[in-house]
Protein backbone atom coordinates (compact mmCIF):
# COMPACT_ATOMS: atom_id res chain seq x y z
CA UNK A 1 0.00 0.00 0.00
CA UNK A 2 1.18 3.48 -0.80
CA UNK A 3 1.60 5.84 2.12
CA UNK A 4 0.55 9.42 1.59
CA UNK A 5 3.26 12.09 1.64
CA UNK A 6 2.58 14.76 4.18
CA UNK A 7 3.56 18.33 3.44
CA UNK A 8 6.36 19.91 5.42
CA UNK A 9 5.18 21.56 8.61
CA UNK A 10 5.09 25.35 8.39
CA UNK A 11 6.21 25.85 12.00
CA UNK A 12 9.61 24.16 11.60
CA UNK A 13 11.41 27.47 10.98
CA UNK A 14 13.35 28.78 8.00
CA UNK A 15 15.10 26.50 5.59
CA UNK A 16 18.82 26.28 6.19
CA UNK A 17 19.82 25.26 2.68
CA UNK A 18 18.40 25.74 -0.76
CA UNK A 19 17.00 22.80 -2.67
CA UNK A 20 20.22 22.20 -4.64
CA UNK A 21 22.32 21.82 -1.49
CA UNK A 22 24.59 24.84 -2.05
CA UNK A 23 23.69 26.65 1.16
CA UNK A 24 22.35 30.09 1.81
CA UNK A 25 23.45 32.91 -0.46
CA UNK A 26 25.80 35.49 0.99
CA UNK A 27 27.02 38.91 -0.06
CA UNK A 28 28.38 39.28 -3.59
CA UNK A 29 31.64 40.80 -2.41
CA UNK A 30 33.35 41.03 0.97
CA UNK A 31 33.28 44.45 2.66
CA UNK A 32 36.94 45.27 1.94
CA UNK A 33 36.43 44.99 -1.84
CA UNK A 34 35.59 48.27 -3.65
CA UNK A 35 32.35 46.75 -4.99
CA UNK A 36 30.96 46.89 -1.47
CA UNK A 37 31.65 50.64 -1.05
CA UNK A 38 28.65 52.90 -1.53
CA UNK A 39 28.68 55.77 -4.00
CA UNK A 40 28.79 58.25 -1.11
CA UNK A 41 31.85 56.51 0.40
CA UNK A 42 33.60 56.41 -2.96
CA UNK A 43 32.88 60.12 -3.49
CA UNK A 44 34.19 60.99 -0.02
CA UNK A 45 37.38 59.08 -0.87
CA UNK A 46 37.80 61.21 -4.02
CA UNK A 47 37.48 64.39 -1.95
CA UNK A 48 39.95 63.06 0.62
CA UNK A 49 42.45 62.16 -2.12
CA UNK A 50 42.19 65.67 -3.54
CA UNK A 51 42.68 67.26 -0.11
CA UNK A 52 45.72 65.09 0.64
CA UNK A 53 47.21 66.09 -2.71
CA UNK A 54 46.79 69.78 -1.85
CA UNK A 55 47.95 69.45 1.78
CA UNK A 56 51.44 68.51 0.59
CA UNK A 57 51.78 71.99 -0.88
CA UNK A 58 49.55 73.89 1.58
CA UNK A 59 49.98 72.54 5.15
CA UNK A 60 47.53 75.15 6.52
CA UNK A 61 44.71 73.12 4.96
CA UNK A 62 44.91 70.83 8.00
CA UNK A 63 42.97 73.54 9.87
CA UNK A 64 40.10 73.48 7.35
CA UNK A 65 37.19 71.00 7.54
CA UNK A 66 36.23 69.37 4.26
CA UNK A 67 32.64 68.14 4.03
CA UNK A 68 30.58 66.24 1.49
CA UNK A 69 26.87 67.01 1.35
CA UNK A 70 24.33 65.45 -0.97
CA UNK A 71 22.86 68.66 -2.39
CA UNK A 72 23.00 72.39 -1.60
CA UNK A 73 20.41 73.59 0.89
CA UNK A 74 18.00 76.47 0.51
CA UNK A 75 17.96 77.64 4.13
CA UNK A 76 17.19 81.32 3.86
CA UNK A 77 13.54 82.31 4.20
CA UNK A 78 12.19 83.26 0.83
CA UNK A 79 15.08 81.54 -0.92
CA UNK A 80 13.61 79.72 -3.82
CA UNK A 81 14.62 78.42 -7.16
CA UNK A 82 16.45 80.84 -9.36
CA UNK A 83 18.03 80.84 -12.81
CA UNK A 84 21.51 80.40 -11.32
CA UNK A 85 23.23 77.07 -11.87
CA UNK A 86 23.38 74.59 -9.01
CA UNK A 87 26.68 75.04 -7.13
CA UNK A 88 29.16 72.18 -7.02
CA UNK A 89 30.80 73.40 -3.83
CA UNK A 90 30.94 76.18 -1.31
CA UNK A 91 32.93 77.67 1.57
CA UNK A 92 32.13 78.72 5.10
CA UNK A 93 34.72 81.09 6.61
CA UNK A 94 36.00 80.80 10.17
CA UNK A 95 33.30 82.02 12.55
CA UNK A 96 33.13 82.17 16.38
CA UNK A 97 35.83 79.58 16.95
CA UNK A 98 34.55 77.19 14.27
CA UNK A 99 37.12 76.26 11.64
CA UNK A 100 36.68 77.25 8.01
CA UNK A 101 34.87 74.67 5.89
CA UNK A 102 34.93 73.61 2.28
CA UNK A 103 31.80 71.80 1.11
CA UNK A 104 31.53 69.64 -2.01
CA UNK A 105 28.03 68.68 -3.18
CA UNK A 106 27.97 65.05 -4.29
CA UNK A 107 24.83 64.79 -6.45
CA UNK A 108 25.47 67.86 -8.67
CA UNK A 109 29.03 66.63 -9.32
CA UNK A 110 27.87 63.07 -10.06
CA UNK A 111 25.21 64.30 -12.49
CA UNK A 112 27.80 66.27 -14.49
CA UNK A 113 30.26 63.38 -14.86
CA UNK A 114 30.15 60.04 -16.61
CA UNK A 115 33.00 57.98 -15.18
CA UNK A 116 35.26 57.70 -12.16
CA UNK A 117 38.20 59.51 -13.78
CA UNK A 118 36.02 62.39 -14.96
CA UNK A 119 34.40 62.58 -11.52
CA UNK A 120 37.81 62.62 -9.77
CA UNK A 121 38.99 65.46 -12.03
CA UNK A 122 35.85 67.53 -11.38
CA UNK A 123 36.04 66.91 -7.62
CA UNK A 124 39.65 68.10 -7.62
CA UNK A 125 38.71 71.23 -9.60
CA UNK A 126 35.90 72.04 -7.15
CA UNK A 127 38.17 71.52 -4.13
CA UNK A 128 40.92 73.69 -5.68
CA UNK A 129 38.44 76.47 -6.52
CA UNK A 130 36.94 76.48 -3.02
CA UNK A 131 40.35 76.41 -1.30
CA UNK A 132 41.50 79.27 -3.55
CA UNK A 133 38.42 81.29 -2.58
CA UNK A 134 39.00 80.60 1.11
CA UNK A 135 42.70 81.54 0.95
CA UNK A 136 42.13 84.54 -1.32
CA UNK A 137 44.31 83.11 -4.10
CA UNK A 138 43.82 82.09 -7.71
CA UNK A 139 43.15 78.41 -8.44
CA UNK A 140 46.38 78.28 -10.50
CA UNK A 141 48.35 79.37 -7.42
CA UNK A 142 46.75 76.67 -5.26
CA UNK A 143 47.40 73.94 -7.84
CA UNK A 144 49.65 74.72 -10.83
CA UNK A 145 47.99 71.88 -12.77
CA UNK A 146 44.53 73.44 -12.39
CA UNK A 147 42.62 73.47 -15.66
CA UNK A 148 44.85 70.92 -17.39
CA UNK A 149 43.11 67.86 -18.80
Amino acid sequence: MDTPVTPRAADRGPRRRDRHGRGMRGPIAPPQVPLAASRAETFADLVQDSVERLERRWPQLADIDFLVLEVPRLDAPGAGWSDEPVPLGGTVPTHEGNPARVVVYRRPVEIRTKGRDERAALVHEVVVEQVAELLGLTPETVDPRYGED
